[in-house]
């Protein structure tokens, strides 16, 4: 694959324009404890902008494990498609909707 680096290796393109603050500070100021909320510890670490959905699933994970295993299920379950393919339509898709994530 063209471009692909190890994950210890990547570093972050520079944004157009820096990522705007949530409506919502007590999520995105939320210290939580797990999995979910390593990882935006560590994405900050990193420099990398923290995509806002992860703020929202780190603070009530409770309410939001069933839509991680509902996405989950989308893109990796069974499907006529491969899974680097519903990537690639879900980025465009993103990428249409002006959305960094």
């Amino acid at each position: 694959m063209l471009g692909w680096k190890p994950a210890g290796k990547m570093k972050s393109a520079p944004l157009e324009k820096p990522m705007k603050p949530m409506y919502l500070k007590d999520v995105e100021a939320f210290r939580g404890v797990g999995p979910r909320a390593e990882a935006i510890e560590g994405m900050k670490a990193a420099g990398v902008p923290v995509p806002q959905i992860m703020h929202l699933f780190a603070y009530k994970p409770d309410r939001t494990d069933h839509l991680a295993a509902f996405t989950q299920g989308v893109m990796r379950g069974p499907s006529p498609l491969l899974p680097g393919q519903r990537e690639l339509i879900a980025a465009l898709t993103s990428k249409l909707n002006q959305c960094l994530f």
